[in-house]
């Protein structure tokens, strides 16, 4: 039985069981890899996508589940060639290290500004809670997030300053 998923705007047909996981249609079958398989039980934070407007971890989320309603990727932020605010504030920030946790954390951080587009530092921060960094990145993405919703909100915002001073 094939199943319909509504992907980054586009639909697509999938052949995979109805309890395969999201996140191995979207690697395997549409090669989507911004979502990356960390853990494979919720725990990790790289696999989330936005699926009707939510942050839900594509590993343990069936592909029955997903079909038929809106899914988003970090594949999908970038519009008409620019990179979303939050694409762009993760560059500007340098908050990736190796980067595994990136995307899960721009889709987690994205859906949260939907809803709480002006954060503090401690929202931003429970947010985020759950998305794991093992590189120790967690400020510097905090700061991304601050100034996504700062560039989201018509605010100027200047370059990063480092821990030295130096301008980034």
């Amino acid at each position: 039985m094939s199943l319909t998923i509504n992907v980054n705007g586009k639909a697509h047909a999938s052949e995979a069981a109805a309890d395969t996981p999201l996140l191995y249609v979207l690697r395997n079958d549409l090669g989507l890899n911004g979502a990356k398989y960390g853990c494979g039980v919720s725990q990790c934070g790289a696999c989330t996508v936005a699926l009707d407007g939510k942050a839900v971890r594509s590993c343990v989320t069936a592909l029955s589940t997903a079909s038929g309603r809106a899914i988003t990727t970090l594949e999908g932020l970038a519009q008409a060639g620019a990179l979303h605010p939050l694409q762009q504030a993760f560059i500007d920030e340098q908050a990736a290290q190796c980067g595994y946790c990136t995307s899960g954390m721009i889709m987690t951080a994205k859906v949260f500004l939907e809803r709480t587009p002006r954060p503090t530092e401690a929202q931003i921060r429970k947010a985020l809670a759950a998305n794991l960094c093992r590189c120790g990145t967690h400020n510097r993405i905090v700061r991304a997030v601050q100034r996504a919703a700062d560039m989201m909100a018509g605010k100027k915002v200047g370059m990063a300053v480092g821990v030295e001073g130096v301008q980034a």
